[in-house]
């Protein structure tokens, strides 16, 4: 049965509606098949209910139409044509015509694979088909909490700071199978489930490439890109005949010169049945590459919705930030690489004055790309650089940086391009405070402090002078800085530096050696600290 006619209601069992015992039917031949579902009901007498028929209804009949003396042959080509028009079983009812079901209807049942089932004088046509609408009705009320709950789940899993993952393992939980994301070139960039079996696994990644758009001409594909589209590498999926055609619909072109050919545009969405696994592949952000697998051992109506609420959550999640400022930003890296001032290049990138944001994902070490792009996006900026163990955006000034759940976030004072560097180092300083705080966001003090007293020439060579014993020892300065802005935590400088106590211990008591110092003394602790903020 095709399934542009199958309704969107989802079909019940056929085990579900000869359960109910108040109607009382009984298979009486055709397969026990638990997957057997009806669409709907439709009583006929018709010797001929093919036209009639839509596909999967449970044909309901009294023999009306049946002959007086019909044999074999009548049944025969009377059941084909119900197994040709798709039907899912028959009812025969057992008055007022016949006392019992012909012999010979149920030979043809039997040899054709219908169930049939016998209907008693109690039960009417129309207390059948009320069931079955009653059973179709409870299957679409949980269908929809289903997908409803799904949808929730799948919310919720794309607000988290690390979002890819959760989605696909909702994805994956909702549909009872393997969800996989596949990347421009073509390699799995995150999977969820249970992983299907080898040819079918193969057999998605296949499918993937008939939804990803083909490149363009002179452009480069991906390995295998090009492959499966027209069953040959560098096939369009026209056939020649229509090539030719399109061709000289163009007009001809003169001696020597080569016309550029549009690639045919890529479908959204594909599927496809392999060794009983269910597949389906969906185009995420279409020019972009990415595309979304599913593969799952049964499909159910609302399957299809719950993998396209995931794959728009995860066409966000993909996808370029406010993809109209690409060009500008594009813009804005050529002239710096060519050598224009930042200052000149700031205008372009949305702002001139900027907070340089520097964040950490709780419960995690390093963050991938894609949540840093969801970061960015909650911070309402696509400059993002995911480097290290910490993701730092710049957010024009004008933007209010507020705390986010699932990340510690560290904000420098708002600053122009010439000082920028500067504002990244105060940034880095407020993370690494707010994470031996325990705190979900901490500003850089910008208020005027007592060194804008002091000139910054006087106050950069004081900062040398003093700080010369263990200049030469980065780590002795970073645990020193890290240690006053603390006040003295031992325990809180540990986390920020990630080592033992034990390590911050020793490298103060190095420090006050070297320096010659009592760093029990405010007064040194004081003027220590206003060496180092020069630094």
């Amino acid at each position: 049965m095709p399934d542009s006619m199958v309704p969107p209601t989802p079909p019940v069992s056929l085990e579900a509606l000869l359960a109910r015992a108040d109607l009382g039917l009984r298979r009486i031949a055709g397969p026990e098949d638990p997957g057997t579902v009806v669409h709907g009901a439709h009583t006929s007498e018709m010797a001929d209910p093919y036209p009639y028929l839509l596909g999967g209804e449970l044909l309901l009949s009294a023999g009306v139409h049946v002959p007086e003396g019909a044999g074999a042959g009548y049944f025969d080509a009377y059941v084909s044509r119900i197994v040709a028009a798709g039907g899912a079983a028959l009812g025969f009812g057992l008055a007022p015509v016949h006392k019992a079901v012909p012999g010979a209807l149920v030979e043809a049942c039997e040899m054709h694979g219908l169930p049939l089932l016998e209907v008693p004088p109690r039960t009417t046509f129309s207390a059948v088909a009320r069931a079955v609408w009653q059973l179709m009705a409870q299957a679409r009320t949980a269908e929809l909490r289903r997908v409803t709950e799904a949808q929730q789940s799948l919310a919720t899993a794309a607000a988290r700071p690390d979002p890819l993952r959760p989605v696909l393992h909702q994805l994956a939980q909702r549909t009872d199978g393997w969800a996989v994301l596949f990347a421009p070139d073509t390699t799995e960039l995150a999977t969820a489930g249970t992983t299907p079996p080898p040819g079918a696994r193969q057999a998605l990644t296949d499918l993937a490439e008939v939804v990803r758009p083909a490149p363009a001409a002179g452009g480069h594909a991906s390995p295998g890109a090009r492959k499966g589209r027209g069953g040959a590498p560098g096939a369009t999926g026209v056939p020649p005949l229509e090539q030719g055609r399109e061709r000289g619909r163009a007009g001809a072109a003169a001696p020597g010169e080569r016309r550029p050919v549009t690639p045919a545009p890529a479908p959204t969405t594909a599927s496809d049945t392999v060794d009983g696994t269910h597949l389906a592949a969906y185009s995420l952000n279409p020019g972009h590459g990415y595309v979304l697998g599913v593969a799952s051992p049964h499909r159910t109506p609302g399957d299809h919705t719950i993998a396209s609420v995931a794959a728009a959550l995860l066409s966000l999640l993909t996808g370029r930030h406010r993809s109209g400022t690409a060009t500008a930003h594009s813009s804005a890296l050529v002239r710096l690489l060519l050598g224009a001032p930042p200052e000149d290049v700031a205008p372009l990138l949305g702002g001139e004055r900027w907070h340089v944001v520097h964040a950490r994902p709780d419960g995690r070490t390093a963050p991938d790309p894609l949540a840093a792009s969801a970061l960015g996006a909650a911070l309402g900026s696509a400059l993002v650089d995911p480097a290290g163990e910490a993701v730092r955006v710049l957010v024009p000034a004008d933007r209010p940086v507020e705390p986010l759940p699932g990340w510690t976030l560290g904000v420098g004072t708002a600053a122009a391009p010439p000082d920028l560097p500067d504002a990244d180092t105060r940034a880095a300083r407020a993370l690494a405070r707010a994470r031996a705080s325990r705190v979900p966001l901490l500003r850089h003090g910008d208020r005027p402090a007592l060194a804008d007293l002091v000139p910054p020439h006087d106050a950069e060579a004081h900062a040398r002078s003093l700080l010369a014993p263990i200049a030469a020892a980065p780590a002795l300065t970073d645990t020193l800085r890290t240690w006053l802005s603390l006040h003295g935590s031992w325990d809180r400088t540990a986390v920020a530096l990630s080592v033992h106590r034990n390590t911050v211990r020793q490298r103060i008591a190095r420090c006050a050696a070297l320096l010659e110092a009592d760093l029990d003394d405010p007064d040194v602790r004081m003027e220590l600290w206003f060496a180092l903020r020069g630094t």
